[in-house]
């Protein structure tokens, strides 16, 4: 669906997107992810043809995004960080212009009207003025236009920002029954949402491709964590004779028992070969489980690479 080659864009000094490629296929739910400054916006721009980059291509479902930017953009559902909604208009006043802009064949457009605000549940304000909606359904109208022409891509820019926490999983669900007919991409520095809703995460930082696999993917390693029910002397040498072993960290357990964090040298899982020592050295184990990175510690890792990197 998305084929992103070589972006580059500067503003002046400013280097926003260098040498970015990633892909994003059809009926995926992809966030693109980083801290503010890393260049999602921008990035997000060039995807819907409101930008140009200074170097690279982008294709949408097949079309050169230079070449083809209106049929592009009639293929696309773009909701920005700011929605652009009129204040002074009822919520289907405001629908029925988009249908216009869309150019929605009359005879289409009421069903699709229904489709739209069903889908974002705004049947009960359609005759209210916008400007008098809470910032939650402000953006869900947004939505509701993002989605009237029920585009192949929808591209959501920061869609939670600024909503309270009812707000936030209220557009959460609909973002997953939207991605059953739509592939979706949406933009966020907030690490819960890529973790709630999403198949596959690309990181931005500093302009650059930090990250991009699937959160599984993203998360495992090929550390092992050891609880013990008592401590054992020269544990530590003998782990270390593991194949694959490159460190051992002593530490203790939430509840308090003598642990270690055993770091792998390659992504091969360490527990089988620990068991099996455990086994035959007559360990007292308590625990014995592949350890798991959160997507937090991951960021927090990349950022810190990236940081050290600038300076």
């Amino acid at each position: 669906m998305i084929d992103a080659q070589n972006l580059s864009k500067a503003y002046g000094d400013v280097q926003a997107l260098d040498d970015v490629s990633f892909e994003v296929k059809a009926g995926e739910i992809v966030g693109l992810l980083g801290p503010n400054g890393a260049g999602k916006t921008t990035a997000i721009k060039i995807l819907t043809g409101f930008l140009q980059p200074d170097e690279g291509t982008v294709t949408i479902d097949g079309l050169d995004v230079l070449t083809h930017t209106l049929e592009v953009q009639a293929r696309i559902g773009y909701l920005p960080e700011n929605a652009p909604l009129y204040p002074e208009l009822s919520v289907q006043k405001y629908l029925m212009m988009m249908a216009d802009l869309r150019q929605i064949p009359q005879a289409d457009r009421i069903v699709r009207l229904s489709e739209a605000v069903h889908a974002t549940s705004m049947t009960e304000y359609l005759t209210r003025p916008i400007g008098t909606l809470s910032k939650g359904l402000r953006q869900r109208v947004g939505l509701a236009q993002a989605i009237l022409h029920q585009p192949r891509l929808l591209i959501l820019d920061e869609p939670t920002v600024g909503l309270d926490p009812t707000q936030i999983v209220e557009i959460r669900r609909l973002i997953q029954r939207l991605s059953k007919s739509s592939t979706i991409l949406f933009s966020t520095h907030i690490l819960p949402e890529v973790e709630a809703l999403c198949d596959r995460v690309l990181i931005l930082m500093n302009g650059q491709v930090r990250a991009d696999a699937r959160l599984s993917e993203l998360e495992a390693t090929s550390d092992a964590i050891l609880v013990l029910q008592d401590k054992v002397r020269n544990i530590e040498p003998a782990l270390l004779q593991i194949k694959g072993v490159r460190d051992v960290e002593p530490t203790r357990s939430p509840d308090g028992f003598p642990a270690y964090r055993i770091l792998g040298a390659a992504k091969a899982d360490l527990t089988p070969a620990v068991y099996a020592l455990a086994r035959e050295n007559n360990w007292p184990l308590r625990e014995l489980r592949r350890d798991v990175r959160t997507l937090e510690t991951v960021f927090n890792q990349l950022a810190t690479t990236a940081a050290t990197e600038e300076a």
